[in-house]
Formats: structure tokens, C-alpha cells, sequence
């Protein structure tokens, strides 16, 4: 029952969270969560600073106040098979 409660409660309360988005990899991550904004900023350079370490390019940062994500990395792949909608023949 509490964890029931419990999921409940979170669903409808919202937390501060730092979404980053890297182009390589081509992906998105959340980072929190936080009480405020304010301490999301204060934690959001560690993050970036580890991503660049690893070898991320073009990071774009955002803090935003929503709902847990359901995933805190979402890795976008390429699809393989994707003709394009106009051809030059």
C-alpha cells in the first residue's frame, strides 16, 4: 500500500530536472532530481563537464521543472532502412 501511495504522490508532484542532449551520441539525458531550480543549475556544470570528458559534442542543457522521466538516457539511432521522400530520378 505505500508503495502504492507513494507512486501515486509522484505522479502528480514535479521535480527539477537538467535535460541534456548531445549530437555524439546522439542522446538525451535527464539528471535529478532537485527541489529547485536553483540547485539543478548549481549540479548541471559537473554533468556537462563528465559528457565533454567522454567525448560528447554540440551539448545543449535545459533545467526544467516536469514529471519524472520514464528513462533517464535515451539513446536515438539511426534508422537503416529510411528512403527519402523526394528522389532526383
Amino acid at each position: 500500500m505505500k508503495n502504492f501511495l507513494s507512486n501515486l504522490f509522484s505522479s502528480f508532484t514535479k521535480s527539477w530536472w537538467v535535460e541534456i542532449s548531445t549530437s555524439q551520441p546522439r542522446c538525451l539525458y535527464y539528471f535529478g532530481p532537485f527541489d529547485t531550480e536553483g540547485e539543478a543549475d548549481l549540479h548541471k556544470a559537473g554533468y556537462i563537464e563528465d559528457l565533454e570528458q567522454e567525448g560528447a559534442k554540440e551539448i545543449q542543457v535545459d533545467v526544467k521543472c516536469c514529471a519524472e522521466p520514464a528513462l533517464l538516457t535515451v539513446e536515438y539511432t539511426e534508422p537503416s532502412n529510411v528512403t527519402p521522400a523526394y528522389s532526383s530520378n
